[in-house]
């Protein structure tokens, strides 16, 4: 089994390279999905985050509302932290048991925002990182929904996308259209299918 950590910032376009690469039969994960997941009424997470942070995090069906939630901890990073521990934790059990239920000739592509900040690239057997340029993020993100504040505040809770790039042992530059991507991540499929 390949593991591939798939990273980038925020509007980069993490999910998109991470289609390609199911398109191409890469066995894929959203963390952030994952995440989310847990965040539902009875999952054993959810109790630990509603302990950690009250009752004022829930939506009117009794879930964990991910606004509130992140309004507070992107303003207070010791809470931010506090939140990462408990869910990264989950999120690498749940990883643990897909890997346990997938083929050994499986190449897995994990998207995951914060995999070179918190060092957790080195889990894997290469890291990619999807390229795109402040502006070009920005203008993403605005498009599919974010606040301006919303979007800074998570840029600047990751690493410069100059700087992640330099962790990458491949580089997808996504700023210059889909087809130029798709091509990019195609020929990196088949180099990953035939790495040692």
């Amino acid at each position: 089994m390949k593991k591939v950590a798939l990273t980038g910032n925020i509007g980069c376009g993490k999910s998109t390279v991470a289609g390609m690469f199911r398109e191409l039969g890469a066995f894929t994960v959203d963390a952030d999905q994952v995440i989310r997941s847990f965040y539902r009424k009875g999952s054993p997470v959810y109790q630990e985050v509603l302990e950690e942070f009250g009752e004022e995090i829930l939506s009117e069906n009794g879930d964990i509302d991910r606004r509130k939630l992140a309004d507070i901890v992107f303003k207070d990073r010791e809470k931010l932290e506090k939140l990462e521990k408990i869910t990264h934790r989950a999120l690498y059990q749940e990883l643990e048991r897909l890997y346990s239920q997938l083929k050994e000739d499986t190449i897995v592509v994990v998207e995951a925002s914060l995999l070179i900040e918190k060092g957790t690239y080195k889990n894997y057997d290469r890291t990619v990182v999807v390229y795109a340029p402040y502006e070009v993020c920005k203008e993403r993100a605005l498009r599919k929904g974010f606040t301006e504040e919303d979007f800074e505040r998570r840029w600047r809770n990751q690493m410069d996308i100059e700087e992640k790039v330099k962790y990458a042992d491949y580089v997808i530059d996504n700023s210059n259209g889909l087809e130029k991507t798709l091509r990019q991540v195609k020929e990196l499929f088949e180099r990953i299918k035939e790495d040692p």
